[in-house]
């Protein structure tokens, strides 16, 4: 194993050059066999999840979930202050920032976004309750391929660009994650449910995020640092892909929910009188319709 361990980090050592020494012995980033293994055994549970689920009753995680949630919004929360606070001590420039000019900032930078690498693995867990909650049509191609490559996109990032124009994009993510984990969070308590009305906005949010960090990005091309530009072309041909993704789950999602309100509403429908549609109401269904076919 060890012999491997070398094998993989010797090629990408040679691959992209000398790692940045201001993160070695840190947990997780001195060898990438770890992040592999975590996410080979992701893409693994999401394969053989939904098949071990198929007959057995969906599991109710009401209390978990809330404070799983409540959890990453903090986290994500602590994680968008300090970088804000971090860019504004560095006096970060927007259009193009190396990763060696913002003195003592730099080092918090890097102590947020090692984080920041760390909460994609916590974040493994979204796709684990929606296997045991049997909320499958949730466990889409977008949502396995954000969680996949994030977390070893990170890695490569904590390596070899742990700062400088990185915290862009980790900037308006962890402000996105506090919305969004809040409003799972909130959602978890029953009575709270009739009055989340903000959903697909936080698609539209993520969707201008990847917009901004597009433009922040391509900044730094026009305007180049000592920030190395493949990182750039990299991050601008990732953003494509997930603005293409999110517009299709958008426009599927929310195209289609409008159609089948309105002919919910004709039908005389409570739920799409009060906008009561998400994961937790369709477990409870599922949990009642076994109920009535076992009476």
């Amino acid at each position: 194993m060890e012999t491997l361990d070398k094998a993989v980090n010797g090629y990408i050592d040679n691959l992209l050059g000398p790692r940045d020494p201001r993160v070695r012995g840190w947990f997780l980033l001195d060898n990438y066999i770890p992040t592999f293994i975590c996410t080979i055994l992701y893409l693994f549970i999401v394969w053989i999840g939904p098949k071990y689920m198929k007959n057995r009753q969906p599991v109710s995680f009401r209390g978990i979930l809330v404070v799983y949630n409540i959890g990453l919004t903090l986290l994500s929360l602590y994680m968008f202050y300090e970088l804000v606070t971090g860019v504004w001590e560095g006096g970060y420039n927007f259009f193009c920032q190396d990763t060696r000019s913002g003195g003592e900032a730099d080092m918090k930078i890097v102590r947020v976004l090692w984080w920041y690498y760390f909460s994609k693995l916590i974040e493994f867990m979204d796709t684990f309750f929606f296997i045991l909650r049997k909320n499958n049509h949730q466990i889409t191609i977008l949502h396995v391929y954000h969680h996949a490559s994030m977390l070893n996109i990170w890695w490569f990032v904590m390596n070899w660009v742990p700062c400088g124009h990185s915290y862009f994009g980790a900037t308006l993510n962890s402000f996105i994650h506090v919305l969004m984990y809040s409003y799972y969070g909130l959602s978890a308590i029953p009575a709270m449910r009739p009055y989340l009305w903000w959903k697909k906005y936080i698609t539209q949010c993520q969707l201008t995020q990847f917009v901004l960090t597009m433009t922040q990005t391509t900044c730094a091309m026009i305007w180049p640092c000592a920030f190395p530009m493949g990182w750039l072309y990299f991050q601008n041909c990732y953003m494509i892909s997930l603005i293409i993704l999110f517009a299709n789950f958008y426009i599927k999602t929310y195209n289609k929910k409008t159609s089948s309100k309105r002919k919910d509403y004709q039908n005389g429908s409570v739920s799409a009188v009060n906008g009561h549609t998400n994961g937790f109401s369709s477990l409870e269904d599922n949990i009642k319709q076994r109920k009535q076919r076992r009476d």
